[in-house]
């Protein structure tokens, strides 16, 4: 009975972890749902966060949880998968998360989680305990995100310059003031849905690992997709304004127009992702998006000193996490 309580305990304490995880995550990611808006003067900063802490919200009634499928299912054996292991991969998320930041990096939240989950199953069992198909499609898409954000914020920008060809730019300025709210909410949409779920997957893989939950089950407890979609909407209402500057102002200056076509293109790239039910990088996404509309106006409108140095946070990313993650999840087995 003892050991059944203490058991029940650690299940507790992990979901707690997970879940302070995806307030970090909201809080790290904010940025990128309200970095544009802020930067082009739509709405005020605390405005903003509950702007986006709506929308990522109101996801739970959109998604299917396609991403927290594979999260899951997708990236580790069930089988191999232990309380050691979900401990691993989280400690090794956060510690990405804070490191990134505390020096105003926009790195990946997700990816930081994918690459948490590799090193602690790898420390536990090789390569053997991965799924690779289901990494393969995480690690495509960390050039496919951003390469098709900037294609489609670039795209929105050509076709919104040849409508408005005749408009002055007092009106066009004065149009996509408004219409970036619209954006501004799809992108905090697309957020919400993709990066909830993967917190909805970790949680889901220790329910499986621990009995709480079948792996034949179609989705996880009802609670746990609550409680995720809730902490990750608080956390974006706390925003990371550290980075809030790096995406709003330092990789290009934008104005509402071009706002609204990186938002747009970052927006359509999540909502694909999603149903495709691929954990994605908002960050990448929408950096690519940014990128994409000021090098449409001109290549000397990014800063592609600042873009390099975030390329390479996003390339540590993965390894980084996954050699915390190896190292917490040996203290923690052999500790425990």
């Amino acid at each position: 009975m003892a050991s059944v309580q203490v058991a029940l305990w650690v299940v507790v304490l992990l979901v707690t972890l997970a879940l302070v995880f995806d307030f970090m995550n909201g809080f790290h990611d904010a940025a990128n749902s309200i970095a544009t808006v802020v930067s082009t003067g739509v709405l005020k900063p605390g405005q903003a966060v509950v702007f986006a802490a709506f929308f990522n919200f109101v996801a739970i009634f959109v998604f299917h949880l396609s991403v927290a499928a594979t999260v899951g299912k997708g990236i580790a054996e069930p089988g191999v998968v232990d309380v050691h292991v979900v401990f691993g991969a989280l400690i090794g998320a956060i510690s990405w998360n804070l490191i990134t930041w505390y020096y105003g990096i926009p790195s990946s939240s997700s990816h930081a989680l994918i690459g948490g989950i590799v090193g602690a199953v790898m420390a536990k069992t090789g390569a053997s305990g991965l799924v690779g198909s289901g990494i393969a499609k995480t690690v495509a898409f960390i050039f496919v995100s951003p390469l098709l954000g900037f294609a489609l914020g670039s795209l929105m920008l050509v076709i919104v310059a040849w409508i408005f060809r005749r408009a002055t730019p007092s009106r066009v300025d004065r149009w996509f003031r408004r219409l970036q709210l619209v954006s501004a909410g799809a992108y905090s949409l697309g957020h919400g849905g993709n990066d909830a779920q993967k917190t909805i997957g970790i949680i889901w893989l220790l329910l499986i690992a621990t009995g709480y939950a079948s792996a034949g089950d179609a989705s996880p407890p009802t609670w746990t997709i609550i409680s995720c979609y809730v902490a990750i909407a608080a956390g974006t209402m706390f925003g990371g304004w550290r980075i809030v500057k790096t995406m709003g102002q330092k990789i290009t200056k934008l104005k509402p127009v071009g706002g609204f076509c990186a938002e747009t293109g970052g927006a359509l790239t999540l909502f694909m992702a999603t149903v495709l039910g691929v954990p994605v990088s908002t960050t990448h996404t929408i950096t690519g998006a940014i990128v994409g509309v000021g090098s449409t106006r001109r290549a000397s409108a990014v800063r592609w000193g600042v873009a390099g140095n975030i390329v390479w946070a996003w390339i540590f990313t993965i390894p980084a996490s996954a050699f915390v993650a190896a190292i917490a999840y040996w203290i923690s087995f052999r500790v425990f």
